[in-house]
């Protein structure tokens, strides 16, 4: 019987290891404070994303001289009317290529790496007053980055690549694009790997905590990567959920019992 007592002693108590706090699966939380209503300050990163090799640039060139224009603007080949909106992109986009520049009709090479897109569009309306246009042309550039495109994988609902059209976006809504961390991913550490001009960086963020929004890796940049982990629990293979854990226990003990009456008996 006190072999018994220990069994069921150890059993219950890997029960509540192995189920997942309601700490751990809830998104931003403010912690110990009472007010709900009251405002929470959020600090945006204002720190402008520099490009780097591999970017790919929308750009766009309106001017009164619409022939002109034209030299500039690229129109994709008849076989590619079709294509979605990221096709359109790689054919008629400018990629940042290894030496850091991008090519552009009668312009050539123009050199963009570690710049701001505002920047290469004030140095793009530079070069073709200079060069192309008058001033009373009144020439309008337009410099985007074409998307933001991250990767995110482990613990998630779809994994794989996406593409988010605008010109600044959270890791909660490249999560939500991607079916949400179930149960048995860690929101506590995600980890992103982040691009720079000299190699890559690794982050933790802990989305658990409202604190998270103030984080300069709560904002996307192109190319990250994101890594959600599982969380112990789902290694242990005894359930996510309280019912789980319970029900697959509750089978291990029965079958111990069974097994040690078999034993007492022979």
């Amino acid at each position: 019987m006190n072999l018994m007592r220990l069994l069921y002693f150890g059993l219950i108590a890997l029960v509540m290891a192995s189920c997942v706090s309601k700490k751990r699966l809830t998104y931003l939380q403010e912690g110990n404070s009472q007010v709900t209503d009251s405002l929470i300050p959020i600090k945006r990163s204002i720190e402008p994303y520099r490009l780097q090799v591999n970017d790919l640039l929308s750009i766009r060139v309106k001017a009164l001289d619409q022939e002109t224009v034209g030299i500039f603007n690229p129109i994709s080949d008849a076989s590619n009317v079709n294509a979605n909106n990221e096709e359109r992109l790689y054919f008629d986009g400018f990629v940042v290529d290894v030496h850091g520049n991008i090519r552009i009709p009668s312009l050539g090479d123009i050199p963009v790496l570690g710049y701001t897109v505002d920047e290469v569009r004030k140095d793009l309306e530079a070069r073709l007053l200079k060069d192309y246009f008058k001033k009373e042309a009144n020439v309008f550039v337009t410099v985007k980055l074409a998307g933001i495109r991250y990767t995110i994988n482990g613990e998630i609902g779809r994994s794989g690549s996406n593409i988010i059209y605008r010109d600044q976006a959270t890791i909660m809504e490249a999560i939500g694009n991607s079916g949400d961390i179930p149960l048995t991913g860690d929101k506590t550490d995600v980890v992103i790997i982040r691009q720079y001009p000299l190699g890559q960086k690794v982050h933790h963020i802990d989305l658990t905590n409202i604190d998270a929004m103030n984080s300069p890796y709560y904002y996307l940049k192109p190319n990250d990567l994101i890594i959600i982990n599982p969380l112990p629990q789902k290694s242990l293979g005894t359930g996510t959920t309280g019912l789980q854990t319970f029900t697959t226990l509750m089978s291990v003990i029965a079958a111990l019992a069974t097994t040690i009456l078999l034993f007492n008996r022979l």
